[in-house]
């Protein structure tokens, strides 16, 4: 049951970030827009319930499955891609190192890592 409870935040704050979408026409997901909300929520709350912790790591457990889908995709249009193999590649490499450094500076960022290195 305290997983269910869990989901339940989870599948709220998704309605929520859809209806935010939806009322002020962003163009961005429904999805991110409710996790960046839970993200605030949690931070000035100061600390997740064990009942979202439990179904966030049920998720997390099985999120390679939600890349499947796009990987079987490129799969499928790969013929597309003929002569822009090097253009790909070079796109793959650099959205992978500006993700990995955006999440390490705002990891900075919301933790104060470092916080005793300016003082």
């Amino acid at each position: 049951m305290p997983m269910l409870r869990g989901f339940l935040v989870l599948v709220l704050f998704f309605i929520l970030g859809e209806s935010v979408r939806l009322l002020l026409a962003l163009p961005v997901s429904g999805g991110v827009l409710g996790m960046v909300v839970i993200t605030f929520t949690l931070m000035l709350k100061g600390s997740v319930s064990d009942d979202l912790a439990r179904a966030s790591q049920g998720l997390i457990s099985v999120l390679v499955l939600l890349i499947m889908p796009g990987v079987v995709g490129v799969f499928f249009t790969a013929d597309q891609f003929s002569g822009q193999w090097l253009a790909v590649a070079a796109a793959l490499l650099l959205g992978t190192f500006l993700s990995v450094l955006t999440t390490l500076l705002l990891m900075k960022f919301v933790t104060g890592w470092g916080a005793s290195d300016r003082e």
